[in-house]
């Protein structure tokens, strides 16, 4: 980042940080001389917290070793360097483990630090917890990531990693709604913690450690944090040689094969407009990195599925699906108009073309919404179950949110070459907030509509 705008990023990024520890200072100044009773109910909630991260951080590190392994392009220099294999290896794993544990870092320590040294040193057992899920994540990140690229070959292991990543990410998610869908009771968080309370999880045994660890208990501290450490030496000992094929096999094998020439004329069409929506279109089905957004999006999607297709097909809230559809249509639009803008392979090229830029950013912006088509029309097949003028107004809604967040990303971004697009994972501040904005004003007037339509089609019924 340079620039003014870098620096007052940088000064706001500052002051958030400033007041996030000046707010974890009052909160330990105020429970300074108040005991903390660790009551069981805390022991299993620090469990299943446990879990969450540690199934989130295993994601991350997926992505990350499979960027170590094919986008960084550093590990020539250092395989050449009179470094032990194995050192480079830990090096990078505890760049990994560093990288995943940062997020909650900056969350969890300006709070839980003050607290402890203010008259409760035993919550620094909960950044040595921290400490060993991250560890053991990036070692487990990384032995998957390595045995998927050796199964499967390096470029299968790209998309299919990124695709097991989204589901290792929100398996705890999806899972939890999977059981409070089956139970029918409470939310999905209460459904998880009163099942891990029933079947005594979390209070004694192996489950035990991480809560007797997070409450400053030196014995179960020891055990994690020493089992960890231990997956962590042990997957640079034991991943080095698999490391090395995996690193040798996408520099050597990741490259297409060299064209013939002779199937050339499909890649040419006599518009403008049907040319680059068919280059984008192309750019964004072969990205690795969609596959972890596709798969995710609908991992967090599944509880509006099972609220729009189950109980018998029953819709008991449409207003909220509606809302539901705007808002993922036009994340997922603005989200491939970024990758189309950011990804962009010859932006100088199209610069000096002597055609008009609104042609390309329409050509763009269909693009993205033909990838994002299929995810958008879910929910409003689901709300035509029950009111078809609602399912339209909802199709016309998350069209119109959709194209307003695509417009946003087309306009705000800027195009830059595709080797350094895979270290930007997202758009800017700007964009970001004005999309939010776009699916609240647009979800909210779908979710109107809807509740509408639905209102006064009950009362010509009861009528």
């Amino acid at each position: 980042m340079r620039g003014a705008g870098a620096g007052a990023t940088q000064i706001i990024g500052a002051l958030l940080a400033l007041a996030w520890l000046a707010l974890g200072c009052t909160i330990a100044w105020a429970l300074r001389d108040t005991p903390l009773p660790i009551l069981p109910e805390v022991r299993v909630a620090v469990l299943g917290i446990s879990i969450a991260a540690l199934t989130f951080m295993t994601a991350q590190a997926m992505i990350g070793s499979q960027r170590t392994l094919y986008e960084n392009g550093d590990l020539a220099l250092l395989f050449s360097a009179p470094i032990p294999e194995r050192t480079v290896l830990l090096a990078k794993l505890l760049g990994i483990a560093g990288t995943i544990a940062l997020t909650y870092t900056m969350l969890l320590l300006p709070i839980i630090v003050p607290v402890a040294i203010l008259g409760h040193p035993r919550l620094f057992g909960l950044v040595a917890l921290l400490a060993a899920i991250a560890l053991a994540a990036a070692a487990i990140g990384l032995a998957l990531t390595l045995t998927i690229a050796t199964l499967i070959g390096p470029r299968a292991a790209r998309t299919v990693g990124q695709i097991l990543a989204a589901l290792v990410g929100g398996a705890v998610f999806l899972g939890s709604q999977l059981l409070s869908h089956a139970d029918r009771r409470g939310g999905a968080t209460i459904a998880l913690f009163e099942r891990l309370r029933a079947d005594g999880l979390g209070t004694e045994g192996l489950s035990g450690l991480p809560g007797q660890a997070g409450f400053g208990d030196p014995l179960a501290i020891v055990l994690l944090l020493g089992g960890a450490l231990f997956l962590f030496v042990g997957a640079g000992a034991t991943l080095q040689r698999l490391f090395l094929s995996g690193y040798q096999d996408g520099s050597t094998r990741l490259s297409r094969s060299k064209p013939t020439g002779r199937a050339s004329g499909r890649l040419f069409h006599a518009r403008l407009t049907r040319a680059v929506f068919a280059k984008e279109w192309r750019l964004l089905v072969r990205d690795p990195a969609l596959a972890f957004q596709i798969v995710l999006r609908l991992v967090y999607m599944a509880p509006l599925l099972f609220v729009a297709f189950g109980r018998g097909n029953a819709l008991p809230v449409p207003a909220v699906l509606a809302f539901g559809s705007v808002l993922i249509a036009s994340q997922l639009v603005g989200s491939f108009a970024w990758l189309a803008v950011s990804a962009e392979d010859s932006p100088d090229l199209l610069a000096v073309a002597p055609v008009a830029k609104d042609e390309i950013d329409v050509a763009k912006l269909l693009a993205a919404f033909a990838m994002a088509a299929p995810f958008a029309m879910l929910l409003p097949i689901a709300i035509a179950l029950q009111t078809p003028v609602g399912a339209v107004i909802t199709l016309i809604m998350t069209a119109l949110g959709g194209a307003a967040a695509g417009f946003v990303e087309l306009k705000l971004g800027k195009p830059g070459q595709r080797r350094t697009f895979a270290r930007r994972r997202s758009g800017g501040f700007v964009a970001g907030i004005l999309s939010l904005l776009i699916a609240v004003v647009f979800g909210g007037g779908a979710a109107l509509g809807v509740w509408l339509v639905s209102g006064f089609t009950g009362m010509l019924r009861f009528s």
